[in-house]
């Protein structure tokens, strides 16, 4: 699985910028999905995929150490879904 770091690098090699350069370009790209996720909003990247939040509602599940049922509090989750 590639990191953070695999695609700094992959970026770096490919524009043949800085690493410090590209690292602050990704780390700022991350950061205003991220913002835009925090506040609700989807974002779609044309050709890549699109990123949302979806709410998920509370659930039954089990400890897996014990076999006991617990409740599964309902939360917001960030889904991904890949362009063709």
């Amino acid at each position: 699985m590639a990191g953070k770091g695999d695609l700094i690098q992959g970026v770096a090699a490919k524009t043949q910028k800085p690493k410090s350069e590209v690292t602050t370009v990704v780390d700022a790209a991350l950061d205003e999905i991220k913002n835009c996720l925090e506040k609700g909003e989807s974002v779609t990247l044309r050709g890549f995929g699109t990123f949302r939040v979806t709410e998920r509602g509370e659930r039954r599940g089990r400890n897996p150490r014990t076999g006991e049922e617990i409740t599964i509090p309902a939360g917001k989750r960030v889904s991904f879904r890949a362009s063709r």
